[in-house]
């Protein structure tokens, strides 16, 4: 996939390859993942996404909308069915983190052009895939 971003990201995007109620099974896959197993929601959607032609500020601006909603249900489930307990530092960090990081991201992808936003994206997807191989091979 990162591969694909980048590809699009030099050529230009000429059409999307994802349209409509595709991107429905696109969310409901990475909705599903990301519950499972607490990640795929930015690697599966957005990408898909993003090599589907999708303009970079909304792709990114929509999943960060949707993946909130998703994270607060998660919260809300565990917090009625196994409490906050110990953890809650953890929570409260991470809450502080994301206020703050929120707004500088939206500016960030507010300043740069989309097709730098796909290449660097895209170089982001290889990087870390290619992480996570090797650590596999480990």
């Amino acid at each position: 996939m990162g591969v694909v971003v980048l590809i699009r990201g030099i050529r230009g995007v000429t059409k999307k390859l994802i349209d409509g109620n595709k991107l429905i099974t696109v969310g409901l896959v990475g909705g599903f993942f990301y519950a499972v197993g607490g990640g795929g929601w930015g690697p599966i959607v957005t990408s898909t996404m993003m090599a589907s032609g999708h303009p970079p500020r909304y792709t990114i601006g929509s999943v960060n909308t949707a993946e909130f909603f998703v994270t607060l249900v998660q919260v809300l489930t565990f917090t009625i069915f196994l409490g906050i307990g110990e953890y809650w530092q953890y929570i409260v960090g991470l809450a502080i983190g994301g206020v703050i990081a929120a707004p500088l991201a939206a500016y960030v992808c507010k300043k740069i052009p989309d097709k730098n936003m796909l290449l660097i994206v895209g170089i982001l997807i290889i990087i870390l895939n290619m992480r996570n191989i090797v650590l596999l091979f480990i």
